[in-house]
């Protein structure tokens, strides 16, 4: 029988009730523009949101995505709203499940499930992401690394690194993470340049999002069919891997959602790290210097990264399973609560603050992999590409520089990120 039980218990609520403004009562004003709570300028979260954080660190937001959610941005109150399974879900089937044609895996896998269910699925990729089997990996995400930088020289002329710009996310900061996941699920050489092509479509809303969720259908439909296929002949990678160990326990649809996940999980969060951690670091030459010169200050150069940038701005949604206190506030049964990972891992009342100092003390303390057990499965793997990859660039091109031209932030997505980043490789 497969996992994910089809019969999704229903959580009472008022998903869509209520359509008020902020609850004022813990803050004196909160202007009628934050309905969005995404945007940044520059790496920072909105100067609006940290006065939020400040002022009312649980407070109800209107309009978002069309409803009436809480948002949740002190350290503290997100630690134990992400980490009560008890009084609060991420199972979004009851909302969605009316739709009645709709497959599990396409609304399951870890981020959407609750235990029992999360529990048995994690279960299953766990012990794919252990270090013993990471490190059986590290050789190609080094040989990865090693190419693309390669391909960044190939990109200018000669005699042009100090001139011609070249953009650093199309040919160092997507392909790297892209490759890791294709050698993690085993992907084939002659299909990884269709399945690039959707998975640089689905992370593109510049459309309005349609494309997107065409490319987002389009790449589960793939791997759905290299699910079935693995069935028949199962490789070497991760779904090969799942269809041999746990294949008369899982159906397709949920093989399907798990290297899902671990595609969407691993592929753009990583390029954002790649492409603004660059971006940062070329803030800091003296700490980019350092990179290439002590790898025992790589760990500590990361973990800062990862807290300062926090790309994924917000955890999958939380509801109510019943009324309970959070941040002073009452959150009733059915509500729903938006935890803001960007702003927690900001917030004073934790020791966390608004510079870049990795020479901080504790910073792998931070929420940018979220908290309790919806804790990303993946994220030694995030932390190896991003140890072997800032210094194997800070090496090669120990002149980089931002070039002159339009660094594009992508505003109005959960994951935070740079979609162009031109750069000079020989700035002396």
């Amino acid at each position: 029988m497969p996992v994910i039980s089809r019969v999704a218990a229903p959580i009472r609520g008022r998903f869509l009730r209520r359509a008020g403004g902020i609850d004022l009562s813990r803050v004196d004003r909160v202007p009628d523009r934050l309905v969005w709570p995404l945007f940044r300028e520059g790496f920072d979260p909105l100067p609006r949101l940290s006065r939020l954080r400040d002022q009312a660190p649980v407070a109800r937001l209107t309009r978002f995505l069309g409803i009436t959610v809480w948002v949740v941005t002190g350290e503290a109150e997100a630690r134990r709203v992400l980490a009560d399974g008890d009084a609060f879900s991420t199972d979004v089937r009851p909302y969605v499940g009316a739709a009645g044609d709709a497959h599990e895996g396409d609304i399951g896998g870890l981020g959407f499930t609750d235990p029992p269910e999360h529990t048995a699925l994690r279960k299953l990729l766990t012990p794919e992401f252990t270090m013993r089997r990471l490190e059986r990996l590290r050789p190609r995400i080094e040989a990865v690394v090693a190419a693309q930088l390669e391909e960044l020289a190939a990109a200018v002329a000669p005699g042009a690194a100090g001139t011609d710009p070249v953009d650093l996310v199309q040919t160092f900061a997507f392909p790297v993470p892209f490759l890791v996941i294709c050698e993690l699920l085993g992907l084939p050489d002659d299909e990884r340049e269709t399945f690039r092509r959707l998975g640089a479509a689905r992370f593109d809303v510049s459309g309005g999002g349609r494309a997107a969720f065409g490319a987002v259908s389009g790449s589960r439909e793939y791997l759905l069919d290299f699910v079935r296929r693995q069935r028949q002949r199962p490789g070497e990678g991760l779904v090969g891997h799942l269809v041999r160990e746990h294949g008369d326990r899982v159906s397709d649809h949920e093989l399907g959602g798990l290297a899902d996940g671990a595609f969407t999980g691993g592929l753009e969060t990583s390029a954002s790290m790649l492409s603004l951690g660059t971006a940062v670091l070329l803030e800091h030459p003296e700490v980019y210097a350092r990179l290439a010169a002590e790898p025992a200050y790589v760990e500590r150069v990361v973990e800062e990264l990862l807290r300062y940038l926090s790309v994924v701005q917000v955890a999958f949604p939380r509801f109510a399973r019943r009324d309970v206190a959070v941040g002073g506030q009452r959150v009733r049964s059915g509500d729903v609560v938006m935890v803001h990972l960007t702003a927690a891992d900001r917030d004073p009342r934790a020791g966390w603050d608004d510079r870049f100092d990795p020479d901080r003390p504790a910073a792998r303390g931070h929420l940018a992999f979220g908290h309790g057990f919806h804790r990303c499965v993946g994220a030694e793997l995030a932390r190896m590409e991003l140890r072997t990859a800032y210094p194997a660039l800070a090496r090669r091109f120990p002149h980089l520089a931002a070039a002159g031209g339009t660094t594009a932030l992508r505003q109005r997505s959960i994951v935070y990120g740079l979609d162009t980043m031109p750069v000079l490789l020989d700035a002396r």
